[in-house]
């Protein structure tokens, strides 16, 4: 008797919320909230969580008090307890978290303050999980710690340049935890990163916008990358004709 197909999850990140909006409307079947996706993602603002809170998808919300490095200060995790507080508060799906050492190995005991701070708040681990010395070790302290799931791009700048990472990740995980895959993730490379093993597909899906302010006598011109609609409709149908390639 052949398998029922099933279509891998798609998770969105957004920074916005237009992209809270766009992200339904595309289809994503769970959102990453962040604030500053051009920083790599921060923890977003009360207002923010508040109208995610709203959605009848599930909300992920980045728990990052500042740019840089994952090595945190007693004050920061500080900061870090006390928005997973509120996250926990507004009654989000759960938080994306990742905490180092100087050599990229997971902080085991700031993490694990992290995961008292959540209680039974789902876990996921961000892309510092690529910064550790020995993934293999990194998956198994993180199947340890809690984490539900582990984004990665495979210790490289882009997920399909780790596509063999992921592939082993996959493997060495054998449904112990979700090896979820993001970094440059597009309907283009969808199926390459399915094939190789990865559960689920992790994409910001977004293109140029330019804006410009005609007020008073200045003309200000920024660019910034805004939510598509339809990058998370094509992702989608690649993912979903994929998915019945490989069930």
């Amino acid at each position: 008797m052949p398998k029922a197909s099933k279509t891998p999850l798609l998770e969105v990140c957004v920074d916005d919320p237009h992209g809270l909006s766009a992200a339904v409307s595309g289809g994503a079947d769970r959102i990453e909230l962040c604030s500053a996706l051009a920083l790599g993602g921060l923890t977003p603002s009360p207002g923010l969580i508040a109208a995610a809170a709203e959605l009848a998808v599930p909300v992920f919300a980045m728990i990052r008090p500042r740019p840089g490095g994952f090595v945190y200060s007693p004050e920061e995790l500080a900061v870090a307890k006390a928005d997973i507080a509120a996250v926990r508060n507004a009654e989000l799906a759960g938080i994306v978290l990742g905490v180092t050492h100087p050599d990229g190995r997971l902080d085991r005991d700031a993490i694990a303050g992290l995961r008292d701070a959540a209680g039974d708040l789902p876990m996921v681990l961000h892309r510092a999980f690529d910064l550790s010395p020995d993934p293999d070790e990194g998956l198994e302290t993180a199947i340890e710690l809690g984490f539900c799931r582990i984004l990665t791009s495979g210790g490289a700048p882009s997920a399909i340049e780790g596509a063999e990472n992921i592939a082993r990740l996959a493997g060495q995980a054998r449904g112990r935890i979700t090896i979820l895959a993001g970094g440059g993730i597009d309907a283009g490379n969808a199926a390459r990163l399915l094939r190789a093993g990865a559960d689920e597909l992790h994409g910001s899906c977004s293109e140029v916008r330019v804006d410009q302010d005609m007020g008073g006598r200045l003309r200000i011109a920024s660019e910034r990358a805004q939510t598509s609609v339809a990058k998370i409709r094509a992702l989608r149908t690649a993912m979903e004709q994929t998915g019945e390639e490989v069930t």
